[in-house]
């Protein structure tokens, strides 16, 4: 049988990689306090070959990263492993400073073209949603943090107060490697920096932050109905970024 073309060599040995090549999944404490994942007895490692430890208060974390691993039955699918790609980017991209700074700059460019800060008059369902989901989260954000949000009108000139920028990213720039990654998840998936702010500081469940990212979709769904395996889809897709961002950092004292 001849050999196969180096392509053809590639994608054999990807397809290899992607099936289940371990039998048993297991969460293990260590001396130092934090759990790893086992896959086989080793210890799971992210893509930067780092193993993979989940600090001691964080053991829900490890316990769903495990199960995402004993769900993956034949193939592995990586985007049915949120828990364990999140806990990854906290340890392999967001403990080095200069890092962090750029992560939190690049974030920041969100809060000028905030999805909760563009409000319509019109129609009167659109408006009743924002007065239900965004007004709440605007007003927690101005008096928790004594800024001023501005609203806008229009898609020209959208532009936060100097003064609330500078504190809205000072806030974050004090988070820690893993907090920092469920902000950053929160917001790609929002749109929003002030709707990750509201998840990661607990003022918005996943429920509540997933319609508040959900509203003008929810709109156009009112009006005209939803599309099948689209509009459902993607809600639902969002949701599960939200709540791995909010379970990376819910707060497990007891464990502590």
């Amino acid at each position: 049988m001849p050999p196969l073309p180096p392509t053809r060599r590639r994608t054999a040995s990807a397809e290899k990689q992607m099936k289940r090549f371990w039998k048993t999944v297991g969460v293990e404490g260590r001396p130092e306090g934090n759990f790893a994942v086992l896959l086989d007895k080793r210890t799971l490692k992210t893509p930067g070959g780092v193993p993979l430890l989940v600090p001691k208060e964080r053991l829900p974390v490890a316990l769903c990263i495990a199960d995402e691993w004993e769900n993956q039955k034949s193939v592995l699918k990586p985007h049915t492993l949120p828990m364990t790609s999140i806990a990854a980017r906290a340890i392999d991209g967001l403990n080095n400073e200069s890092t962090r700074k750029d992560v939190v700059a690049y974030l920041l460019r969100y809060l000028d073209t905030d999805t909760v800060c563009f409000h319509e008059e019109f129609p009167q369902r659109l408006v009743k949603l924002q007065e239900a989901h965004w007004k709440p989260l605007i007003d927690w954000v101005e008096k928790t943090y004594d800024v001023k949000v501005n609203l806008y009108e229009g898609i020209l000139n959208t532009k936060q107060p100097d003064a609330t920028i500078l504190k809205l990213g000072s806030v974050v720039s004090d988070y820690d490697a893993y907090k920092l990654a469920a902000f950053e998840r929160a917001v790609l998936a929002s749109k929003s920096y002030l709707i990750a702010l509201g998840l990661v500081e607990g003022f918005l469940s996943v429920d509540e932050a997933a319609k508040a990212a959900h509203v003008e979709v929810q709109s156009q769904i009112d009006r005209w109905g939803e599309v099948e395996d689209t509009h459902d889809v993607d809600h639902q897709d969002v949701r599960v970024r939200l709540g791995s961002a909010a379970l990376l950092v819910a707060a497990q004292p007891h464990l502590a």
